[in-house]
């Protein structure tokens, strides 16, 4: 290479001799010099060394690298060849001049030439194929795998600077790629859409064609390579568990091993998070996501457990989905049945024949119903006293239903029976006792004590639950059984069951009772007719009759009552834009005493409502606004003509539809400026609103006014349907302020436009990119009290000024003569003047 470098070197000096290289710069005398030259580039002079007798040539030595040398003669320091900063970044040499006998007469010095690097090394991948696993349902943005290229280009520059991105996506069955990658690190992890849609089932296996760019991927100069990437979909370690089922009070040494669950995510953190805030749950998880309970449970305390796993990071952020886990306690036999009653109590007949049911032993289990550990059965163990027979009784074994066995009972034999019925489950059994009264039968009917309670006056306004008569009927049967309570009803006289009657069990005295509010104007007055009858069905052959029977008058006195509106909220929608004088709505009340009603509204803080007081039309007395309010709550108030003391309120609310009524305008407060001189490619921001209510989405047009000096200045270009941007079309503007008229039109209907003026200043910017705008003072004549103030200052400023000479004059004249020999000179004079 060097032979071949030989004619270069030869033209490279002849280079020195035919240019000026002092014109350019390139020569000087000797001395520490450093040079910066970017690598290749080939042949090339860097500097021309001048000597000083007796100095008749040069010598170089150091890092020549057989690249940079020197004419010895001529002191041209040049490169024979390309520099290579992968090679050698920096070349330390030393220069020195000689004389003719090879002595130093000056030097060395150092020289030292830097070598910048250009972008000359593509990227490279590490591997020229890579694999990967990712589990299903991964945390989005969690790295399972990295990709890492290197670039032998300086690392200080951006020529090394690398960017990594996903070129392909093989298959992509969705919008949104499933993988990402971090165009920093080269972390590929899942993104949100593959979180979600990533199933082995579907697809277990994906090729992404990564590239790597450097110079940052900011310019299309960058050099670019790729690499596949295989990666493997599996299944998902992190799934709930099927519902676990433990039995009830296990006697096994807690805490007990019931499950496990695993993260994807490798070191993960398992704690459990409760669905229900119970005072104690009485499970856990170890660090190995094993699930334990705690202590034995019980089925009839809680049946059931839901609670939720959680994995989490060291920083306490989830790294997967919560898990929901359902525990089901299940039953075993261990409680016994109860009786529903300490004492069950059975009233039957004289005259009650064979085999009718007589009564119900209830009784209930704890355990699991529905299960042979709740099923209980019935027998009766023994019956006092045995007479007529032993087995009078029997029970049915499945329901607990009470008959007799063939033949009636008879208050000579017994009046009582003490029965003692066994329950059981299986597992355990109980007793439940059984009292059976035989009683007298039926065959006495209630008598009234009158016939005719005669009538009484209250007022419509008597509150329910009021007590209005008492009434007392006697019967001759058995005291304190069903054949002598005496239960009372309204025969006849009340069809809306206005009047309820409540009977004393001990006493039979009957309560009347006032059991719906009373009305005057629908029923003045009730003619009643009440019976009087037994629970038990009389024997046959006995009948009520009229002496089970009593009347009894209720008068209603009139009550004045307010105003009765027909609905209690009136609601009505009309355009904001109607004509004054509109009917919106009649609103409708009526006086329970019939008296006329007049109407007026309260509230109506706008006066936009006017109400006609006779009909109650409700009518639009001035312009509406939407804009101002949307809802218009007033109250409408009905008042009784001859007693205006009554009066009843209402709600009107009126809801005012939006119409197209508002001129859209620019929002943007502050004017818009350049930067003087206008270079070209600069644009502001504009942005258009409108007050009317906007259905969907707000959308403005911008436009310039057809005249040619606007549209040869500026032009408008779309954002969106909001904004835009004005720009100056070329650089020819002076600096001051413009008024740019602009159009805007929106879209409502009919669509409205205004045209405004933006003013734009083209001033001097700081570096900042701060307008510099100056200041403009306003001109205008003073008023006359200004004047007047003005002229009566000026003239109190001349009078003082005036009076000061004058007093000097006088006080000079008088001292002029003791004091001139003390002055000094008529320096001093002037001063004291």
């Amino acid at each position: 290479m060097l032979k071949l470098c030989g004619l270069q070197i030869l033209l490279v000096i002849h280079s020195a001799t035919c240019f000026n290289l002092g014109d350019l710069h390139v020569t000087g005398p000797l001395k520490d010099m450093n040079f910066s030259i970017p690598e290749g580039g080939g042949v090339r002079i860097l500097y021309q060394f001048t000597s000083e007798p007796p100095a008749v040539r040069f010598r170089l030595s150091g890092d020549k690298d057989g690249i940079i040398d020197i004419a010895p003669e001529k002191g041209i320091l040049y490169l024979n060849g390309s520099l290579d900063w992968e090679t050698k970044p920096v070349h330390n040499l030393e220069v020195e001049s000689l004389d003719v006998n090879e002595n130093v007469v000056n030097g060395p010095y150092a020289v030292t030439i830097y070598v910048e690097d250009i972008n000359d090394n593509p990227p490279e991948f590490n591997q020229t194929s890579y694999a990967g696993v990712v589990r299903q349902n991964s945390r989005p943005g969690k790295p399972f795998m990295y990709v890492y290229a290197t670039d032998r280009d300086n690392p200080a520059t951006p020529h090394a600077q690398l960017t990594y991105s996903i070129l392909h996506h093989f298959p992509n069955p969705y919008e949104e790629m499933l993988f990402q990658i971090d165009s920093k690190t080269g972390a590929i992890s899942p993104s949100k859409t593959g979180s979600y849609y990533l199933d082995p089932q579907k697809q277990n296996n994906f090729l992404l064609v990564v590239s790597v760019k450097d110079m940052a991927g900011m310019t299309t100069n960058a050099f670019t390579s790729s690499a596949d990437v295989v990666i493997s979909v599996m299944e998902s370690l992190w799934k709930a568990p099927s519902t676990i089922r433990i039995q009830e009070n296990s006697t096994q040494v807690h805490p007990v091993n019931i499950s496990q669950v695993q993260s994807n995510e490798i070191g993960a953190i398992y704690d459990i998070f409760e669905k229900e805030k119970l005072p104690r749950l009485p499970f856990s998880i170890s660090q190995d996501g094993v699930i334990y309970v705690t202590e034995p449970l019980d089925r009839e305390e809680k049946d059931a457990y839901t609670f939720f796993v959680v994995a989490k990071d060291n920083q306490g952020e989830l790294v997967d989905k919560p898990l929901q886990i359902h525990i089901i306690v299940e039953d075993i036999n261990d409680n016994p049945p109860v009786c529903q009653q300490a004492l069950t109590v059975i009233e039957v007949q004289e005259n009650e024949v064979g085999a009718s049911t007589i009564g119900t032993v209830f009784a209930t289990d704890m355990d699991e119903k529905d299960t042979l550990n709740s099923y209980l059965r019935f027998k009766i163990k023994s019956q006092v006293p045995e007479v007529p027979a032993s087995n009078l009784f029997y029970i049915q074994q499945e329901t607990g239903i009470l008959q007799l066995t063939g033949r009636s009972l008879s208050k000579i034999y017994a009046s009582n029976y003490s029965l003692e019925v066994l329950v059981t489950d299986g597992a355990f059994e109980t007793i439940c006792d059984v009292e059976v009264h035989v009683i007298d039968t039926n065959d006495q009917i209630p008598i009234f004590e009158k016939s005719d309670y005669g009538s009484v006056t209250i007022a419509e306004s008597v509150p329910v639950g009021t007590v209005i008569l008492e009434i007392q009927a006697n019967d001759g049967d058995e005291p304190a059984t069903g054949s002598s309570l005496i239960i009372y009803q309204v025969k006849e006289g009340d069809p809306n069951n206005t009047f309820i009657i409540e009977t004393d069990a001990e006493t039979n005295r009957g309560f009347v009772k006032i059991n719906k509010a009373l009305d005057f104007e629908t029923m003045p007055m009730y003619n009643l007719v009440i019976n009087a009858t037994n629970p038990e069905p009389l024997v046959q052959g006995v009948q009520y009759n009229s002496s089970s029977l009593t009347l009894f008058k209720v008068f209603l006195t009139n009550v004045d009552e307010p105003p009765v509106f027909l609905k209690p909220v009136y609601k009505e929608e009309v355009p904001e834009n109607i004509s004054v004088n509109t009917l919106l709505m009649t609103v409708e009340a009526y006086d329970p005493e019939g008296d006329s009603v007049r109407y007026s509204l309260e509230g109506d803080v706008k006066k936009w409502l006017k109400i006609d007081s006779t009909t109650g039309r409700v009518y639009s007395a001035s312009r509406l606004d939407r804009e101002e309010t949307e809802m218009y709550t007033i109250d409408v108030v009905a008042t009784e003509l001859n007693n205006p003391a009554q009066k009843s309120r209402a709600s009107l609310i009126l809801h005012l539809q939006d119409v197209n009524d508002n001129l859209p305008y620019l929002a943007k407060d502050n004017p818009a400026f350049f930067c003087y001189p206008v270079r070209g490619g600069e644009k502001t921001l504009l942005q258009a609103t409108d007050a009317d209510e906007q259905w969907f989405y707000s959308k403005f047009t911008f436009s310039l006014p057809d005249d040619m000096d606007t549209r040869k200045n500026w032009e408008i270009s779309k954002v969106n349907a909001t904004h835009a941007y004005l720009s100056p079309k070329h650089p020819n503007f002076e600096e001051k302020t413009y008024n740019v008229p602009i159009i805007l039109n929106d879209n409502g209907n009919p669509p409205l436009q205004n045209k405004v003026n933006l003013k734009v200043n083209i001033c001097k910017c700081s570096i900042e990119k701060s307008c510099f705008i100056e200041v403009e003072r306003e001109h205008s004549w003073p008023t006359v009290g200004q004047a007047v103030g003005i002229l009566l200052g000026v003239l109190l400023i001349i009078g003082a000024i005036i009076g000061g000479v004058f007093f000097h004059m006088k006080y000079k004249e008088k001292h002029e003569k003791s004091h001139q020999k003390d002055a000094k000179d008529s320096a001093e004079l002037n001063r004291l003047t």
